[in-house]
């Protein structure tokens, strides 16, 4: 499957987060923790260095614990944190303050010295699409301000955002990269939804996640489709989840669309279990 998805206002997007990174004083990148090497935007990485930056280990509530937090460790360098959230039930991000204080310490203590008390720290909030910006956003200034949906592309414009913390955030849209030059990561996109599934062929993208979930996770599979056995055909393992599932069309014909789509809107919505499609 050759996937690729770059509108065209993800190019102006890339333009703006240049523009206004000199406004911040930090940049708060979130990330898919079902896959968090393949939710790093590139370009994100090469706009932002230098810059004070934490990443948010979005939906940890859906992988494996242990594997957040190693990712967490190796992630985590002098100028950046990682930590762990859940931007939907507000998990982890009570976090974000005293790490930003850490972070910004020599920087207040000069304002402090300056005869400055009342600091306010601006914070760009950067991503790729359906990652959690603006579930994010809306839960820390308590108040649905930024645009949510369960699809990619939906904040189109930018907009800052005040916070009881003292933290004033900038929402951007989230912005893919130009071209997928691994395979794997536009697989991993498209798994999580990160891609638009009008653009997929998503019969074949949900054979290919049960041909991932054989190999790495083959008891969750079994478990929730109940299948005693897994054949080593990953279409026949799909045809039985459909005849499980009542996914048929009249003469026993198997609805193949109908299958598809359960079987990735579970797997996204964590059903299929905590599931992490890449290890650090």
């Amino acid at each position: 499957m050759k996937i690729n998805w770059f509108p065209g206002h993800m190019l102006k997007t890339k333009k703006e987060i240049i523009a206004n990174l000199k406004l911040v004083d930090i940049v708060i990148e979130i990330r898919d923790s079902r896959i968090i090497r393949s939710s790093a935007n590139p370009e994100i990485d090469k706009i932002c260095a230098g810059k004070p930056r934490i990443i948010l280990l979005n939906k940890s509530d859906l992988c494996e614990d242990r594997v957040v937090k190693d990712w967490c460790k190796s992630l985590t360098s002098q100028d950046v944190r990682a930590i762990p959230v859940n931007c939907i039930s507000g998990k982890g991000l009570n976090d974000i303050k005293p790490v930003i204080n850490e972070i910004l310490k020599e920087k207040h203590e000069r304002l402090k010295n300056k005869g400055i008390m009342n600091i306010v720290t601006r914070a760009m909030v950067v991503g790729i699409p359906n990652v959690g910006k603006s579930s994010f956003i809306n839960k820390m200034a308590k108040n649905n301000i930024a645009k949510t949906g369960d699809r990619p592309g939906v904040t189109k414009n930018k907009q800052w955002i005040k916070t009881q913390l003292g933290l004033e955030l900038l929402d951007t849209p989230g912005i893919l990269w130009p071209k997928f030059e691994d395979d794997e990561v536009a697989l991993n996109l498209a798994f999580t939804g990160a891609i638009k599934d009008e653009i997929m062929d998503v019969e074949e993208l949900a054979l290919e996640l049960i041909k991932r979930l054989e190999k790495n996770y083959p008891k969750n599979l079994m478990e929730r489709y109940k299948l005693n056995e897994l054949s080593e055909d990953a279409l026949e393992n799909l045809d039985k989840i459909a005849f499980k599932r009542g996914a048929v069309i009249s003469g026993g014909k198997i609805d193949y669309n109908r299958i598809s789509n359960i079987i990735l809107d579970e797997f996204r919505g964590g059903k299929i279990g905590r599931i992490c499609l890449e290890l650090p």
